[in-house]
């Protein structure tokens, strides 16, 4: 089994997608995570929905739990009202990491390994400079566990 029998179309966004927009379409699609296109619509880099969760806890919160937790109810059910007007690119780490892209012949084996050495859950599938899709975990681990 290789990169084109697991792919699937997977939504992208921009680097100046409003990040609440961003925020809405990992929930509305249930999805791990967004491939983030350069502006000649190749993959820049994978937007894991945690980021956009660091984005929007407050520092102190991330640094010290327990501070999470004196945060009154009303408070904690808006933490997204900040994010008004940031954007993916404000989402994205400092630190570049390694992207998770592979080309359409990859095996199973080359997508799981690139998933877990870059800890993403989603694999973008790139064939002369152009976005295929994407291979997800979940689609990695139904396949191979229905075997």
């Amino acid at each position: 089994m290789r990169a084109r029998d697991l792919l699937v179309d997977f939504p992208t966004v921009s680097l100046d997608t409003p990040i609440l927009e961003a925020a809405r379409l990992l929930a509305a699609r249930h999805l791990p995570g967004l491939i983030v296109l350069n502006l000649v619509g190749a993959p820049l880099t994978i937007l894991p929905g945690t980021q956009v969760l660091r984005l929007a806890v407050p520092g102190y919160c991330q640094e010290d739990p327990a501070l999470a937790r004196v945060i009154d109810e009303a408070h904690a059910d808006r933490i997204f009202s900040d994010l008004a007007g940031r954007t993916v690119r404000d989402a994205l780490p400092a630190e570049r990491r390694e992207l998770p892209i592979t080309d359409p012949g990859a095996t199973v084996l080359e997508i799981a390994a690139l998933m877990a050495r870059t800890r993403s859950p989603l694999v973008a599938v790139v064939e002369g400079g152009r976005l295929l899709g994407a291979v997800t975990l979940q689609g990695l681990l139904e396949r191979v566990t229905a075997a």
